[in-house]
């Protein structure tokens, strides 16, 4: 748990989920920078937090905890994990979730928004498609203030304010974050969204080749097909009859809709933590398997899956959370993969061979075959024993 500590108050915030373990903080120099500047302490007068207050990409509540107890607010995020990690804090902190109206990127935005406070994103695609969704709510007053690293805050990233929003500056850096003024321009022409976007897949990746694949803006890979993925494609094992099969970390659904189409009598659920991504299944589905059998969940890994509920688990799991390199969200998906399969169920992964994935498998299933391999990537598959407990740690 981590303190912040602003003129807004002192607040104890986490991730989510809460792990003592995590050295990772729930806040950053570039949150700390927009609360010193609403209130005044850096870069000219406080901020008047009056009328609709949008809060967007928030990534762990430390923006919408500081603010809510003085001011109801709307955030809006793609992230499911950001927002229980903001019901959370705000609990923590002691001020009423009502205080907050907690929107997902797929949802409506505010018809009016007077101050909008923006987390720059890691994904341009995201930021794009988020601007271009709430430019219409924003007016000639409203006060648009950005934040970010510096490292996250490109020529890019002011072109794109500046295109859809209106003229753009930035503030000076502070402990390597960076601000950015926005002033509304009600008369700009943006023109229309270039996402969702569309492409098909190329041949060498199995029963998906030639199928269009739906991506919404900010998941990964969202303007091609990465070369894990095609390698995973080209060799996803051949099932037949009524499996249950999950999409673990879905992306754009594509795995989870090649194994559809390989085995017409199976039942997959496609789970991420991104809205956008878990969207973005579901169209790639729907469009390729009208028919087929479905579940498409927003949430933490496999939470929401009972245990020994599933036959298949296909896992192509990230390494970064944010900016940061880290294993912690795959070993948490190799456990509840585990934890969800049926006696002889199978763990299916694919990932860049240094990141030595294989040892932990082994010591969660007790087993841990190679597929296949190539000098960049290997797929790995562990069977879950027949015998009940706990994994092995």
């Amino acid at each position: 748990m981590n303190g912040l500590t602003t003129s807004f108050g002192a607040f104890a915030l986490t991730r989510f989920p809460e792990d003592p373990r995590d050295p990772l903080r729930a806040w950053d120099a570039a949150d700390e920078y927009l609360l010193r500047h609403l209130d005044g302490i850096d870069d000219g007068p406080s901020v008047p937090l009056t009328g609709t207050v949008t809060v967007v990409g928030d990534r762990w509540g430390a923006l919408a905890t500081s603010l809510a107890g003085r001011h109801p607010l709307v955030q809006i995020t793609d992230s499911y994990l950001g927002r229980q990690a903001t019901l959370a804090n705000l609990a923590r902190a002691g001020v009423d979730p009502a205080a907050v109206r907690l929107l997902t990127v797929r949802d409506t935005p505010p018809e009016r928004i007077d101050v909008l406070l923006v987390r720059i994103p890691k994904s341009l695609a995201l930021l794009e498609d988020q601007l271009h969704r709430l430019a219409p709510a924003v007016h000639a007053g409203t006060v648009v203030v950005g934040t970010g690293m510096v490292s996250e805050i490109h020529t890019s990233t002011l072109r794109l304010f500046e295109r859809l929003i209106g003229p753009t500056r930035t503030s000076l850096a502070a402990k390597k974050a960076r601000l950015v003024f926005c002033t509304p321009d009600p008369a700009l022409e943006r023109g229309p969204s270039p996402w969702p976007l569309r492409y098909a897949l190329p041949e060498g990746t199995g029963a998906a080749a030639g199928r269009t694949v739906t991506n919404h803006a900010g998941i990964f890979c969202a303007d091609r097909l990465d070369i894990g993925t095609r390698f995973f494609l080209s060799r996803l094992p051949a099932r037949q009859g009524p499996d249950d099969v999950v999409d673990l970390g879905c992306g754009n659904g594509v795995v989870g809709t090649a194994a559809a189409l390989a085995n017409p009598a199976s039942r997959v659920t496609f789970t991420d933590e991104s809205y956008a991504a878990v969207a973005s299944a579901e169209a790639t589905f729907r469009d390729n398997v009208p028919d087929g059998r479905a579940e498409f969940l927003a949430g933490d890994g496999l939470a929401a899956l009972a245990d020994s509920s599933a036959d298949l688990v296909l896992n192509n799991p990230p390494f970064h959370s944010h900016r940061a390199t880290t294993d912690t969200t795959a070993r948490r998906m190799f456990a509840d993969a585990r934890r969800v399969l049926r006696p002889g169920g199978e763990l299916w992964v694919v990932g860049n061979r240094h990141l030595g994935y294989h040892v932990r498998l082994r010591r969660l299933f007790g087993n841990c075959e190679v597929v296949a391999s190539d000098p960049k990537f290997v797929i790995l598959r562990a069977v879950r024993s027949g015998t009940s407990g706990a994994p092995r740690r």
